[in-house]
């Protein structure tokens, strides 16, 4: 099947032209790399773009798309990463985390352990599975728990490096909840290291980011202990 030949436009060209990286993943921004017009199209928009062109990347592969089981997988594709997989992206999916008074004045460390969460690696675009564990120390208010599950999975519902996904968690909880003592801990597979390259199937990677009193040793040694807990 010969495929027909796309023409782009110049602002198509300027929009898609990237400096070529390989395997050199060294360098990063705390902030998730948009272009400034990265919300000037609605989702409906986006989810008929990205079908067309997820379309001509299964044709260039050779899959023939008159196949019952392939035939819908483009839509699909595109419905995914616009309203699940990548709806991080976009902030009005930010999740509002509302302040209660603490008051049981409780002044010791709160820890959510073992959120799991599914991203993707943005040098390869495949998963990323993993838990992370959070912790505060309130100052003054507290968050309702699922508000900690939410904020780790807005952040990882876009493409992702490890080390920023995790201080990001941490720049918003120290935001939302008006303080600085704030510790997260991720551990995950990449599945850009078990499908590809190396396809290494044992390894994990683990980050961490402390601030505040999670700074202290006897502190934070506490805090790993608890995360280690059995129920």
């Amino acid at each position: 099947m010969k495929q027909k030949e796309t023409s782009l436009n110049t602002t198509e060209i300027k929009n898609l032209r990237h400096e070529e990286k390989g395997d050199d993943h060294a360098g990063f921004s705390m902030e998730t790399p948009l272009r400034e017009d990265a919300f000037a199209l609605d989702d409906e928009l986006k989810i008929e773009l990205i079908e067309k062109h997820f379309k001509e990347i299964m044709l260039i592969l050779g899959l023939d798309l008159n196949d019952d089981s392939l035939k819908g997988t483009p839509n699909r594709v595109a419905k995914m990463y616009v309203l699940e997989m990548f709806k991080g992206l976009d902030p009005k999916n930010m999740p509002v985390a509302k302040l209660f008074e603490n008051k049981y004045n409780y002044k010791n460390m709160l820890i959510e352990k073992n959120i799991s969460f599914h991203s993707v690696c943005e040098h390869h675009f495949v998963p990323i599975i993993g838990k992370a564990h959070v912790a505060y120390i309130p100052n003054g208010k507290v968050v309702g728990l699922s508000k900690l599950n939410r904020i780790v999975r807005y952040f990882a519902q876009r493409p992702q490096v490890q080390e920023r996904m995790t201080i990001q968690i941490s720049n918003m909880l120290k935001e939302v909840l008006h303080t600085n003592d704030v510790a997260v801990i991720i551990e995950a597979d990449h599945l850009c290291v078990a499908m590809r390259g190396v396809q290494d199937l044992t390894s994990s990677t683990i980050t961490a980011e402390y601030t505040g009193r999670f700074l202290d040793t006897h502190t934070r040694e506490e805090l790993q202990r608890m995360i280690v807990m059995e129920k």
